[in-house]
């Protein structure tokens, strides 16, 4: 995932059209008593990117550059290992097949691993470069990774890891998701934002629809049950997307450098890690179509990446301490700034 430093403050410029925009305010509803429970201190060489919770709950997988850490959440213990992932960004499951894959940026490939034991198995080439964001549709039965460098996405077969199909995007792909009814979502990180709905049996192109008021949008989640999509975009903005029709439902104000999003469907929150302010905006679900920012939990400057547990309504949040951010370069336009050694952590946060 992208994490770009944001200048100037979303304010009047944007313009509200087609949809509404809300921020905190003093209505009845209770506010969200979230807090940082305790925190993991893992510490290690690498910088780290996503965070991806398997089905059971019982481990958090942390990708950290050349490996993915696996993480008990009982404990917060460091348990495995799955090496050898350089560049590695993404991690996705497929439950059924007992497997898990990730996305390795440097390297142009995907890698998929034994989800019991950790043991790899294969490694292979995507069709494109840089791949990022990774996911397994389950009724199609496909690995989806997006190739952030190649504006595309490689289609893998999960079991060979042959590539099956490559779709061509109008622009670098970011964070996916999937309806599980046979469609799959994708950000498009471009300067005025856009979302692609992909089919995902005759893996083509559904549907293309404008972000208005989201630029270079990253996170993104989903509530399936009434078809709404949240992505957080780099102007302090979540915007909310009707799945089915395209349409913009609501727009609402957040932090700096969101990076990720999650839905909690039993609380009907709606969660974005903002790493440049070390914040955590928690909003809540009024209705479909209304929204209402309800808590800014601190985290920690950085904390930029999350996952979620659904039945424990925890969040995990990585984070580390930072110094100096290098110049960029041809090969780094964005680089990010250099990690203290060995500060590396992550959060737990949850209701009080």
């Amino acid at each position: 995932m992208r994490h770009r430093l944001v200048l100037g403050i979303l304010g009047a410029v944007l313009q509200l059209t087609a949809a509404s925009e809300c921020s905190a305010d003093d209505s009845p509803l209770p506010s969200a008593d979230y807090g940082i429970s305790t925190i993991w201190r893992l510490g290690g060489i690498g910088g780290w990117d996503y965070l991806a919770l398997e089905p059971s709950g019982a481990r958090l997988f942390i990708s950290r550059g050349d490996r993915v850490d696996v993480v008990a959440t009982s404990g917060g213990r460091r348990t495995g290992v799955v090496p050898n992932t350089s560049g590695v960004h993404g991690i996705a499951f497929a439950p059924e097949l007992k497997r898990g894959y990730t996305s390795n940026g440097r390297a142009n490939t995907v890698t998929a691993f034994e989800l019991d034991t950790l043991r790899v198995i294969q490694e292979a080439p995507v069709a494109g470069k840089k791949p990022d964001a990774i996911l397994y549709e389950p009724r199609a039965q496909h690995v989806f990774a997006a190739d952030g460098d190649s504006n595309d996405i490689s289609v893998l077969d999960p079991s060979t890891l042959q590539v099956v199909t490559s779709i061509a995007l109008p622009g670098p792909p970011e964070f996916m998701v999937t309806d599980a009814a046979g469609t799959v979502f994708v950000n498009i990180a471009t300067e005025a934002g856009k979302l692609v709905a992909i089919d995902a049996k005759s893996l083509k192109i559904r549907a293309t629809w404008p972000l208005p008021g989201c630029a270079n949008p990253s996170g993104l989640a989903m509530d399936t049950v009434n078809h709404r999509l949240f992505s957080v975009c780099e102007d302090q903005v979540m915007v909310v997307t009707d799945s089915l029709t395209g349409k913009q439902a609501f727009r609402v104000t957040i932090g700096r450098g969101p990076d990720a999003a999650v839905f909690d469907s039993e609380l009907r929150f709606v969660f974005s890690s903002n790493g440049l302010d070390g914040t955590l905006t928690v909003i809540h679900q009024d209705t479909p179509d209304q929204y209402r920012v309800i808590a800014t939990v601190q985290t920690q400057k950085s904390a930029r990446t999350m996952a979620l547990d659904p039945a424990t309504h925890r969040l995990f949040l990585a984070a580390a301490r930072l110094g100096d951010t290098p110049p960029a370069t041809a090969d780094q336009p964005h680089p990010r700034p250099n990690m203290a050694p060995d500060s590396f952590v992550v959060l737990v946060a949850e209701p009080k």
